[in-house]
């Protein structure tokens, strides 16, 4: 014979029900968060970048196509994923990290330096380093500047939002120069240098190297310049568990499955030597891009 609940037992089992379905839908909710599984169900992963035509990273050809030593490493990176196409959105450079948390793409894939500034400011996740870069400055080849110090109260062209506009401002600070005119693009400072515009541009070494070919009239002054970061970052940066000036790949903080999978891909790509080999084959390898050296501090 069956024994009448009481409307208390029952009241509670029902409580009970209702916490277990809560628990179980915001779970389920979480599991959702993350965007790998939907990337993998439509087979295309979308690509932020904010330097596409910015020989040697990416760039698009007149038939369509893309070449560049990230575009070659993502297609590398693409079957570590298990995903079969992509698609690149291009966007200016200081609308990478807004689009990218704004769901307009799924990662940012754009030779980003990964920072302290970039992760506990503008709230996003970047995955370990997959190449490693440092500043030089460039002048006309028929311009007096012969050292840093010769740029004193002169004008330093860069990119707005990189790190080469903090190094700029740093170079004025210092008394290497007057002012800073950053532009929206990376072409746009070399393109004031060739004008007069600017006195200086401060570039990343890799970004120089191309540029020449391009503008064979600039030369770099002064030593290689290490990435720093903004003063009142100086102290978080400090306190990370890695080394800066490593460019990373860009993530919403929340699709940790995401980056787990594009770290995964970029230490199977090392195991079997394709990201040394691409860099190698734009003459950009040497140890200290290894995997270990740049994972050091």
């Amino acid at each position: 014979m069956m024994k009448m609940i009481s409307r208390r037992v029952l009241l509670g089992m029902t409580l009970g029900l209702t916490a277990v379905v809560t628990l179980a839908t915001g779970m389920a909710g979480l599991a959702k968060a993350d965007t790998l599984d939907d990337i993998k169900k439509t087979g295309t992963i979308k690509v932020g970048v904010g330097v596409m035509g910015l020989k040697p990273w990416v760039w698009q050809n007149e038939d369509g196509s893309y070449g560049g030593m990230e575009f070659e490493m993502l297609q590398k990176m693409l079957p570590h994923l298990g995903v079969a196409k992509f698609e690149y959105v291009p966007v200016e450079w200081d609308a990478l990290i807004p689009g990218l948390k704004a769901k307009r793409f799924d990662i940012i894939f754009s030779g980003m330096t990964v920072t302290e500034e970039r992760r506990q400011g503008s709230g996003i996740e970047f995955s370990r380093p997959y190449y490693f870069e440092s500043d030089r400055i460039a002048v006309l080849e028929d311009s007096p500047y012969q050292k840093p110090e010769d740029l004193k109260g002169k004008i330093i062209g860069t990119t707005v939002g990189t790190v080469e506009e903090m190094q700029a401002n740093k170079m004025v600070s210092q008394g290497w120069g007057g002012s800073v005119k950053a532009f929206d693009d990376f072409a746009a400072p070399f393109m004031a240098l060739q004008n007069k515009q600017v006195d200086a541009v401060v570039a990343d070494f890799t970004s120089l190297g191309e540029q020449k070919k391009v503008t064979p009239n600039i030369r770099a002054i002064g030593e290689p310049m290490s990435l720093e970061p903004k003063p009142e970052w100086k102290e978080k940066q400090a306190a990370a568990g890695y080394k800066f000036g490593g460019a990373g790949i860009g993530v919403r903080k929340e699709d940790a499955a995401l980056l787990a999978a594009v770290n995964k891909a970029l230490d199977a790509m090392d195991e079997a030597g394709e990201r040394q080999k691409i860099l190698e084959g734009y003459g950009l390898w040497d140890e200290s891009l290894s995997r270990e050296a740049m994972m050091g501090k």
